[in-house]
């Protein structure tokens, strides 16, 4: 086991067990309110609360099996697909915002903005807050470990090499999800620095806001930039990893993000509660959202297909010529 074996490895665990206070946290959530000991968040009815938090467990014991699976030797056996897109997603999820997650952790803030449209209720206790914080940082940072040192293991071609040097890629039309990912993300940028165009409820926008919307729209422009430059094989030499990292976990962000917030928006546009509201227009969000989600699945697949073909070029390589590579 060489260094970034071990260094996965402890990255792994380290995360399963930063997460699970955050499960216990919200399945104590969940009894609590169908008990009557703890009140409903803000702007939902019972139904609606106990159907997101039990969503937010789901998806938190999906990543602690990721985690494991990232170490443990059945990770290995089992089929590669599924594993990749929980991993995708996760690492969509959490690693991109992981700045903003300390920063934002220093600065003593918890919610990270409950109006915006965060699982978290204003009235948790300042321990709960802390350890849902501890929990989202470390399985952010164990992912941003561990899984390259698994994909290192079991596809170790998708990393090596330089643009341009299996004989990949060809000039053509601009892929039109790398199009669509820069529109968004010059749309969140555009809000980030204090454009009011789209947005309906300009009082509702804090600092938490403005921060994750830079975030979300630097890494849109990242991955879109990155999903160009692996399907053109350009610029040429640029090291592999540099396109195929950033585009895995832009194309992720894009996914994961907007994936969960276009229900949230939806629901907002349908029934129309008074105590909780968006800055942005309902209409623009969820256009917004919905692109958002197309462009990162099909980065997603742009980068599979890319990475496919470019491992079928390298195989049909002589021996010679890759040894002189």
């Amino acid at each position: 086991m060489d260094r970034w074996d071990r260094a996965g490895r402890v990255a792994a665990y380290g995360a399963a067990l930063a997460l699970t206070p955050y499960v216990l946290i919200k399945v104590s959530w969940v009894v609590g309110s169908l008990v009557g000991l703890l009140p409903v968040g803000a702007g939902f009815g019972m139904a609606e609360w106990v159907a997101l938090n039990s969503a937010t467990i789901a998806m938190a014991g999906i990543g602690i099996a990721v985690a494991l699976a990232l170490v443990r030797p059945w990770g290995m056996r089992i089929p590669g697909a599924p594993l990749a897109f929980c991993a995708w997603v996760g690492a969509g999820f959490l690693v991109p915002v992981l700045p903003y997650a300390v920063l934002s952790s220093l600065l003593g803030s918890a919610d990270g903005g409950p109006k915006s449209g965060d699982d978290a209720d204003p009235s948790m206790p300042v321990w709960e807050a802390v350890l849902i914080q501890i929990g989202f940082v470390g399985m952010g940072l164990g992912l941003a470990i561990a899984l390259p040192a698994y994909v290192r293991r079991r596809w170790p071609d998708v990393f090596a090499g330089r643009l341009g040097d299996r004989g990949e890629g060809a000039p053509g039309a601009l892929p039109w999800m790398a199009v669509v990912g820069a529109a968004v993300g010059l749309v969140w940028l555009y809000w980030a620095v204090g454009g009011t165009l789209g947005v309906a409820h300009r009082d509702e926008r804090g600092t938490a806001w403005y921060a994750l919307a830079a975030t979300f729209g630097l890494w849109a422009l990242a991955a879109s930039l990155a999903t160009w430059a692996a399907v053109r094989g350009r610029p040429a030499r640029l090291p592999r990893w540099v396109p195929m990292a950033l585009g895995w976990l832009g194309s992720g962000s894009l996914f994961a993000w907007s994936g969960w917030k276009l229900p949230f928006t939806l629901y907002l546009a349908i029934a129309q509660p008074a105590d909780a509201s968006l800055p942005e227009n309902l209409a623009v969000a969820v256009v917004l959202h919905l692109a958002a989600v197309g462009a990162g699945a099909a980065m997603l697949r742009a980068l599979v297909r890319t990475r496919t073909e470019s491992s079928r070029s390298w195989s049909t390589i002589s021996p010679v010529r890759r040894s002189a590579s």
